[in-house]
């Protein structure tokens, strides 16, 4: 008796899985053919450039160059050893750098989140029940193990454009971070360089001070002092700093690559909300087989039944108050939005490298001209100095002369200072800093 059951439980088995085949054979074909995604696909929009930055016009040669000084990784930019340490320093432990990372990795999550409803969801149950009955004194005990299916057809590319938009989503959360790194890079050098200007002036160790808890917020310590770098005087200034093509611009910035991956997802979700006038199509299917033994019939009876079910199900929106239109016309207009806001972040990069150039071109200028009035009122100090020393002038044409020569050597060390910062926001304006160092 025993070996006619479990002959016969195998064989329910068998027909179990012959039909369950088919169905999976369903699912995969279903899977492969679904290949129709409603919604445009993604275009980079027209934007054209200007030919050349502005106020180059007189050095043809430098705006000729395809090469751009923003291609220059950061510790090439920056040779002062001790510099180098601090932007070291605060890519590793700065909190905003810190959060862009996480963010990236919440995003990255998220993607995988999305990519999933493309594949069968498949979960597995076992219920284990037994107990007696006192009227018939019989004593039952059964386990069921049963696994279900599910899985959604994509005619109409809902989910696969979701998907789309969660990876545009994660590469716009990428260049974010790359434009954290780029402000930190610029920022740790600008504040350094100021207070290596103003390290010898006793009327700003106020400000030296402030400028030190700003660099150590930066570097993700607690406020406390900073090591000097090389002086201001020693750190190198490139002979010209070529820009680059403008075209080349849209490709280095991080904030612009940042507003196109935003755009993309935007794009991505004009094509989820039309699949939502689609109908959605379903397949499920569960398997599995019942354990157990019975006292029913005077004497404990071994039980072995197969269990098995399939089934699709198609929803399809019939009214919905103008939910659906409305959510369409949401996405369009976040899609303009984002093409707008692209655009608008070109404009503005290019306005920051205009800005940046002529600082940098002015700011070199005044350097310039300051020191040519040093040495001019170092020669005078000298004249004087021999005049007096000759018995034809008195001291105080000496003292006057260095206190003008003093004033302007101060200046002279604020005009440096103020050269060195415009080159560090035109290479920040220029898109560089970001690049990780090997």
């Amino acid at each position: 008796m025993r070996h006619h059951v479990t002959g016969a439980m195998e064989k329910r088995r068998s027909d179990l899985w012959r039909k369950l085949v088919p169905f999976m054979a369903v699912l995969l074909i279903s899977a492969l053919n679904a290949g129709c995604k409603v919604g445009p696909n993604y275009h980079r929009p027209a934007v054209q450039p200007p030919t050349a930055f502005r106020d180059l016009s007189e050095n043809p040669q430098v705006q000729a160059q395809a090469a751009s000084y923003a291609d220059l990784p950061w510790w090439q930019v920056f040779q002062d050893p001790q510099l180098q340490e601090l932007v070291r320093t605060a890519l590793k432990q700065n909190y905003d750098l810190q959060l862009a990372t996480e963010r990236i990795n919440a995003a990255r999550a998220q993607v995988a989140i999305s990519r999933s409803r493309l594949f069968p969801q498949v979960q597995g149950n076992a219920d284990f029940s037994g107990g007696k009955e006192h009227n018939f004194q019989t004593k039952t005990n059964f386990l069921t193990l049963t696994a279900d299916a599910a899985f959604q057809l994509d005619f109409f590319g809902r989910l696969r454009r979701a998907t789309e938009a969660s990876r545009a989503d994660l590469l716009a959360t990428e260049d974010a971070r790359q434009t954290v790194i780029l402000t930190l890079v610029s920022d740790v050098a600008t504040q350094q360089v100021l207070d290596t200007a103003n390290a010898q002036i006793p009327d700003l160790e106020r400000q030296i001070a402030q400028e030190e808890n700003a660099i150590s917020i930066l570097l993700g310590n607690y406020p406390q002092a900073v090591p000097r770098g090389r002086p201001l005087v020693e750190q190198p200034l490139p002979p010209e700093v070529p820009p680059g093509m403008p075209s080349s611009l849209i490709e280095r910035r991080p904030d612009i690559r940042e507003a196109e991956q935003v755009l993309v997802a935007a794009n991505a979700e004009i094509g989820v909300a039309k699949a939502q006038f689609f109908p959605q199509i379903s397949l499920t299917g569960s398997g599995g087989g019942s354990f157990g033994r019975s006292s029913a019939f005077s004497s404990l009876m071994s039980s072995q039944v197969g269990i098995w079910s399939y089934g699709a199900q198609v929803s399809q929106p019939v009214f919905t108050g103008g939910a659906l239109r409305g959510n369409l016309r949401v996405a369009k207009s976040q899609h303009q939005q984002a093409l707008i806001s692209y655009r608008q972040t070109i404009q503005r990069a290019f306005g920051d490298v205009s800005d940046a150039l002529i600082g940098y071109e002015k700011f070199h200028q005044v350097r310039v001209r300051q020191e040519d009035t040093v040495k001019d009122l170092q020669e005078s100090v000298r004249l004087s100095n021999l005049r007096y020393k000759g018995g034809t002038t008195t001291y105080l044409e000496v003292l006057d002369g260095q206190r003008s020569l003093f004033s302007a050597e101060l200046t002279l060390a604020g005009a440096r200072g103020t050269e060195y910062q415009s080159l560090v926001q035109l290479y920040r304006a220029l898109g560089g800093g970001w690049q990780q160092q090997p």
